[in-house]
């Protein structure tokens, strides 16, 4: 039996190498662009930004899911990341750099707890294994 199913995410594209990207559930709206250096403006997030932010949000929000289940808060955590393209070859995301700043009042046991954590989670796990992933812990 076949279930039909509202998607998850429904994507357009606009023109002029930009595309606008709607999450059914919340009608959230967001707008994607070509890079500079991919003949985009880079006037918004690019498709590998994405990939870039999804690992970082990814990885707080299992964070904060273990730290909410504990009855901790990891309020004010944060999580920047460099993202390196190919320069030869097929262009694709080479390198993810997370640079993960925990709250400071964490304790060390709540740290090394939310760090292993973090390493788990889904969007880490459905990268690409040829993508370099550093994770720098401050």
């Amino acid at each position: 039996m076949l279930v039909e199913t509202m998607p998850t995410v429904s994507c357009r594209y606009s023109g002029e190498l930009r595309c606008v990207a709607t999450h059914q559930r919340s009608g959230a709206v967001l707008m994607t662009d070509a890079p500079i250096d991919n003949a985009g403006k880079g006037e918004a997030f690019s498709p590998t930004d994405l990939v870039a932010t999804a690992l970082a949000t990814c990885m707080l929000t299992i964070m904060g899911i273990t730290a909410n289940s504990r009855g901790w808060s990891i309020e004010g955590s944060t999580a920047d990341v460099d993202k390196q393209m190919t320069e030869t070859g097929p262009r694709r995301v080479e390198i993810l750099r997370v640079h993960l700043k925990l709250a400071q009042h964490l304790s060390e046991e709540q740290r090394s707890l939310l760090q292993r954590v973090a390493e788990q989670c889904p969007v880490k796990r459905s990268l690409d294994p040829s993508i370099h992933l550093e994770l720098i812990w401050s």
